[in-house]
């Protein structure tokens, strides 16, 4: 299958103001997310979709396709609007990589992909085993899936609840940080905006919770490995330029 994949950035970014073109390791946030994903080698084409003619105009600086879109809700709907375009039509899997993940994983890419392209679900994510610590942190997205790898629930609540310390090993081999990436059959992009808003979608604040209220199935790809690092801060951009020499050397 021909996959493509889009980077949606835009610039409205409240906790760090212009972020895609914050500086990592001298270079734009957005066009090190768009070299990371290149390097993989994973898909057939790799572009960024804005609606920010100064992104535009840093991605393409440094070599990046861009696609330039409107006004969007969501990085969803941007790259909906992206695989509308007849030069996208003949693409079957589209995935969309957040744009402030420069560390995005080869497993969670590959593995999200796979679930759409060769397991046969019309979204696919991915998600990793992570410590306790995460159920208490509304920030932090928690999945629980059948024993197929569907998707049952997305929260930030602490899920799956322990009710008795019996089961406290038990639940520690269940808990699942979703990780942000997503791949799309194309027929379930294009048919996006076409699905209601929910209340759950409404009151977790995650998109994700619309395909599956709907009754569209979510494939989650397992991996054993810590969820990249993504950017939201200060705090996060100051830690991941620290970081940056040991992961691209690595």
């Amino acid at each position: 299958m021909r996959t493509l994949a889009v980077i949606p950035a835009r610039l409205g970014s409240t906790r760090l103001p212009r972020k895609p073109l914050r500086l990592l390791a001298g270079l734009p946030l957005v066009v090190r997310v768009w070299q990371r994903v290149t390097s993989l080698s994973l898909f057939d084409e790799v572009v960024v979709a804005t609606d920010s003619v100064d992104v535009e105009r840093a991605a393409r600086e440094h070599g990046a396709s861009v696609v330039m879109t409107g006004d969007h809700n969501s990085g969803t709907e941007r790259i909906a609007a992206v695989a509308r375009m007849p030069r996208y039509a003949h693409y079957d899997v589209v995935v969309n990589v957040q744009g402030d993940e420069p560390y995005v994983s080869h497993r969670a890419l590959a593995g999200a992909a796979e679930k759409v392209s060769a397991e046969g679900f019309r979204i696919g994510t991915a998600a990793a085993l992570a410590a306790p610590a995460i159920l208490g942190d509304p920030n932090v997205v928690k999945v629980v899936t059948t024993q197929r790898g569907q998707a049952m629930y997305f929260s930030r609540a602490p899920i799956p609840f322990l009710r008795d310390r019996a089961d406290a090993e038990l639940q520690r081999s269940q808990i699942y940080q979703h990780i942000g990436v997503y791949a799309y059959d194309m027929p379930t992009l294009l048919g996006w905006d076409s699905l209601p808003r929910t209340p759950l979608e409404s009151i977790e604040r995650l998109e994700q919770l619309r395909p599956l209220a709907a009754g569209v199935e979510i494939g989650v790809a397992l991996i054993d490995e810590q969820p990249a690092l993504g950017i939201d801060t200060e705090d996060d951009l100051e830690r991941a330029n620290t970081q940056w020499t040991a992961f691209s050397t690595g």
